[in-house]
């Protein structure tokens, strides 16, 4: 089974359980359609590519670990688009979650996804308490503090912070969590494929940072020019277009040497690769190459 099916059919199934019968409809509705459909699935494709590369022997709980990644992305749109942070009224073009269902019900979604994230955990990598013990920590810290996604929207309420920090956590964390867990998941030593994930992390945002500058509100599915609206910061806007690019571009460089040694080295690099070129759409993408 290919990547995106596995990715698809264990998200069904982690939302399917989240509106079993007895869940209030409205909370039901909106924890899918925060779900569905979805962008690129980057993360867990990266979790599982890693976890091929290093044998796969566990596919239930590399498969749990993509979904949980995922999961804790997708509450992380749905809070980062609220009225108190972003107040965005677009995400994957469609309304946000707090458009379509209110800022309360919005809150409520991304909590119980956070929730459904450790219980998809728990019930896909339950044969192996071990790569479970490890799995709910290495998830844990991504989606925490102090260095969590919960700790990069906190960085937007002080009155300082630098680029590289809060991209690290408002970005990078999740892209560190998808490659140590899929390392996690098929048995191998989780830790030397931290940088991996860090590298991808900072370039993925650096490309976000492009988009929000260079993009359309069509192109990229949510409303662009926030960051200099909000005051964020922005590395197109600090290091101009051209050095924005050749930044990205040397960090996806810098994450393919990164890579530990491992039975499927070679393919795992040529999917990086390619998937980084999901990072841009095709206006930005010529330049990457």
């Amino acid at each position: 089974m290919d990547a995106n099916r596995r990715i698809e059919q264990a998200l069904d199934a982690a939302v399917a359980h989240a509106e079993a019968p007895g869940a209030p409809p409205l909370l039901a509705e909106a924890i899918r359609y925060a779900v569905f459909p979805g962008g690129h699935r980057i993360r867990p494709r990266l979790c599982l590519s890693v976890a091929r590369a290093c044998g796969d022997d566990d596919p239930a709980a590399s498969d749990a670990a993509a979904a949980a990644i995922e999961l804790i992305h997708c509450a992380s749109l749905v809070h980062d688009d609220l009225p108190c942070f972003d107040d965005a009224p677009m995400r994957r073009q469609k309304p946000s979650v707090h458009a379509a269902f209110g800022e309360p019900l919005a809150v409520l979604t991304g909590d119980a996804l956070i929730v459904s994230a450790f219980e998809t955990l728990a019930r896909g990598a339950a044969r192996s308490p071990a790569r479970l013990a490890a799995l709910v920590g290495l998830v844990a810290r991504a989606a925490g503090s102090p260095n969590g996604i919960a700790a990069g929207q906190a960085w937007e309420s002080e009155r300082h912070v630098g680029l590289t920090e809060y991209q690290q956590a408002k970005t990078g964390a999740l892209f560190a969590a998808a490659t140590v867990t899929g390392a996690a998941a098929a048995g191998a030593q989780a830790l030397p494929w931290r940088l991996l994930g860090e590298c991808l992390g900072e370039a993925y945002q650096v490309a976000d940072d492009l988009r929000d500058v260079a993009c359309r509100q069509e192109e990229i599915g949510k409303p662009v020019g926030r960051d200099a609206t909000l005051g964020r910061p922005n590395a197109a806007a600090l290091l101009g277009m051209a050095g924005a690019l050749a930044r990205l571009k040397r960090l996806v460089r810098e994450a393919v040497e990164v890579i530990p040694a491992c039975p499927g080295a070679d393919q795992l690099r040529a999917e990086i690769e390619a998937q980084t070129r999901l990072f841009l759409p095709a206006s930005l993408a010529r330049e990457l190459a």
